[in-house]
């Protein structure tokens, strides 16, 4: 018997996640980490200074996608 060829499991994920639409959330994070990767990304108005670090730019897009950050047990 001759048997399927199995895709990987890695590329059968990045095809359900083209298929699932993403959050808003989840979509302005990727909008604002595009821009950051562009080179477009700026801190705080049009004229701030650019972004330079991605942790940065991270802390940038989940604050404004409204995101809260789950705090820490002492």
């Amino acid at each position: 018997m001759a048997r399927k060829k199995m895709k990987k499991p890695k590329q059968a994920l990045k095809k359900l996640r083209k298929d699932i639409k993403l959050g808003k959330q989840e979509e302005k994070v990727s909008d604002v980490m595009h821009e950051f990767k562009e080179g477009d990304l700026r801190s705080g108005s049009k004229r701030g200074p650019k972004v330079k670090s991605k942790k940065q730019a991270l802390a940038i897009a989940l604050s404004e996608a409204g995101v809260k950050r789950k705090k820490k047990k002492k």
